[in-house]
């Protein structure tokens, strides 16, 4: 099988698998009680806040254990209706994102979705146009999870600043595959997930500038100073400080080997199959990311046939696979209805080889015959 869909989620690495192992077994304290069992769980945890704080500049009593992004993300927007009435997002949030807020907008927020251009870029002047005395928020995801696009985020947390808005960033994506700095990029509040960076599944993170100003989001026994209550995923939360460990020390690597495999999937893309349109910025994307529209064919049959061809890829995000309508990022970015349908996401990893990528392209070109012909 060739696995080309690590937007949608990474194997676990190994490093991770054999970090949790201890924690599922024998070292299976809870990391709230006082006894050495319960204080080899709770060093665990408190390595990992420290590991994931120095991954992006930031303290450690910054660091909130969640179940993945999407807990995350709903925090930030629940915590910010508490103390706001407008949220500024944009046209092309994950779900997480945007369904939350129309949830918010049931209850009396105004949310200002901003429009992006062509290559999925957010202009900060246009959100700035949209500041008012009620602003509570501003949530600018850091790269794109369906076409990859990078936003200037280093941008908007000066302009929001400067603002005295806070900022928060869906880092889902990015963490782990690019540099992020909270304090040189000024990012009040970031998200992450632990399974898009070859960690498990079911556990992430929140980053907060001033964690005094953070409303608790489950009440019970206090664990996270109070913010976040439940018993610690001590065996998540170990198998993702493995995963933070090696990104931080192979990011390097494993970008340019990315971009790389990606540059040329894409060229070969453009240049041999007719008709077909990338989408997302040329230059400022995620390394493994490779996103298409391909005229005259549907591009959930042509992830069936890739998959009869053992070849994972995808048709958009994985969150709204199977839906009957054109993704609402490739429609933002401005790709006819028609031709929307077309679409292909194709998200490579450091594991993946040329010969893969080879015979990856061979398969599209017959593959994309065979559903032009029908």
């Amino acid at each position: 099988m060739i696995y080309l869909d690590n937007a949608a989620t990474t194997k676990i690495s190994s490093e991770a698998v054999k970090a949790m192992e201890p924690y599922l077994n024998d070292m299976y304290g809870n990391p709230s009680g006082i006894y050495n069992l319960a204080k080899a769980s709770k060093e665990i945890v408190e390595e990992t806040r420290q590991n994931i704080a120095d991954a992006i500049h930031a303290r450690p009593e910054n660091i909130f254990f969640t179940s993945g992004g999407t807990e995350s993300d709903n925090w930030v927007l629940e915590n910010a209706k508490q103390r706001g009435n407008h949220i500024i997002t944009t046209q092309i949030e994950h779900h997480a994102i945007l369904n939350k807020c129309k949830e918010l907008e049931t209850a009396g927020a105004e949310i200002t979705y901003v429009n992006v251009d062509r290559t999925g870029i957010v202009n900060p002047y246009e959100i700035e146009n949209f500041i008012c005395k009620d602003t509570s928020l501003i949530s600018v995801m850091f790269a794109n999870n369906e076409i990859g696009t990078i936003e200037p985020v280093a941008q908007i947390g000066k302009m929001a600043h400067q603002n005295q808005i806070p900022f928060h960033t869906d880092a889902v994506q990015a963490f782990g595959h690019v540099p992020i700095d909270v304090e040189e990029m000024k990012i009040d509040m970031l998200s992450a997930s632990g399974h898009k960076f070859h960690g498990p599944k079911g556990i992430g993170f929140l980053y907060v500038r001033n964690p005094q100003e953070l409303l608790p989001l489950i009440y019970g026994g206090g664990q996270e100073k109070g913010k976040r209550s439940g018993t610690e995923n001590v065996a998540g939360i170990a198998g993702m400080n493995e995963a933070v460990k090696v990104a931080m020390k192979e990011m390097k690597a494993r970008r340019e080997k990315e971009i790389y495999l990606r540059n040329y999937l894409v060229n070969r893309v453009l240049n041999e199959i007719p008709y077909v349109r990338l989408n997302g910025h040329c230059a400022r994307r995620l390394p493994g990311n490779a996103n298409f529209t391909i005229a005259g064919i549907d591009g959930t049959s042509l992830v069936i046939l890739m998959d009869n061809d053992d070849i994972c890829i995808s048709s958009g995000s994985a969150c709204s696979a199977g839906s009957d309508k054109i993704s609402h990022v490739i429609s933002a970015i401005g790709v006819p209805e028609e031709m929307g349908y077309g679409t292909i996401r194709i998200t490579l990893c450091s594991e993946n080889t040329k010969d893969e990528i080879d015979y990856t392209i061979h398969r599209l070109k017959e593959n994309v015959k065979i559903l032009r012909r029908r």
